[in-house]
Parts: C-alpha cells; structure tokens; sequence
C-alpha cells in the first residue's frame, strides 16, 4: 500500500526544469532564378558549383528565438550562371530555465542541425524541379563552424573589427 503523489505534475507550466522546444519548423524563402535559360541548356559541360551555408538568430521573446539557415548554390557553365538557387529554412525554438551559457551554443549548433536536413530536401527538392540533377548538400559539421564565428568574434573584439561579416559564411567545396 504505497500511495505516489501527483503534485509536482499539476503545475507542470510552472516547473524550473530546464526545457528546450521546436516551436515550428518551416520553410521562410526559396528562390530560383535560370537567367541565361533556355539557350544554356545547350552548353555541354560540367557545372561548376558553389555553395554557401549561414545561421542568423533573432530574438523573438526572452524564450523564444527564430533561427533560420540559409544557403544558396550557384552553377556556372563556361561562366555563366546555369542556375541560382537561394533557400532559407527556419525555425521557432523555446528556451526555459537553460542557463544563458548553455543558450548561444544550442542556437550555434543544435538548432541549425534540426533545420539543416529540411534545408538540404528543399534544396534539393527545387533543383530537380527545374530540370537539373540533384545536389544533395553534404554534411555540414555547425560546431566546428560555432567555433569558428567565436574566433573571429574574440579578433574583432581585440582589433580587427575591419572584417567582413561575409567571411563567416561556409563555402563549401563542389
């Protein structure tokens, strides 16, 4: 005859546990522009392939953050643009009790690893619509790029404030 208490859970909006929540997930943009079309289609040669990767963050709420992740391929035949694809995938993520330190870092890293799968299918998804094969974007390692905007944040801070904020974009080899 043991009896369990059901206390702590009829207050469950109010509990201090530490929570971390996927709000929404959806696609915010999507673009895709041919301009040299149809007469490119001509051209018989291997594209050339660029692609760029970024995190923004917004603060919505003290608990609440939109991030989106952007990408954009570009494919060149013979130097001209065979098409320009231009995507950002977001998402509306909650934050409850996680100390601060902990917060930059999940923002950094954990949110865009859950937005970066939907990013990649859209990509993809897009590119085969208008008649190309696929580019599936590879693996994206957000920690190490983390690591590295937290470098060029403490350089900015002791002098070199000159730098571009393109330069913390990942470009990604073809």
């Amino acid at each position: 005859m043991t009896e369990q208490s059901s206390t702590p859970n009829i207050a469950g909006a109010e509990s201090n546990d530490p929570s971390f929540r996927i709000q929404r997930i959806y696609l915010k943009d999507l673009s895709l522009e041919q301009p040299n079309a149809p007469e490119i289609f001509l051209v018989i040669a291997e594209p050339q392939v660029q692609v760029e990767v970024d995190v923004a963050v917004k603060r919505m709420s003290d608990e609440l953050f939109e991030v989106a992740l952007s990408s954009t391929i570009t494919a060149r035949v013979e130097g001209k643009v065979l098409f320009l694809v231009e995507g950002n995938q977001a998402g509306i993520f909650e934050f409850n009790n996680i100390p601060a330190e902990q917060v930059d870092p999940m923002l950094g890293i954990t949110c865009p690893t859950i937005l970066y799968p939907y990013l990649r299918s859209n990509m993809a998804d897009v590119i085969t619509r208008a008649g190309f094969q696929p580019i599936h974007l590879n693996e994206i390692n957000f920690h190490g790029m983390y690591e590295h905007r937290l470098m060029q944040a403490q350089q900015a801070a002791g002098g070199n404030a000159g730098d571009s904020a393109d330069e913390s974009k990942i470009i990604l080899p073809n």
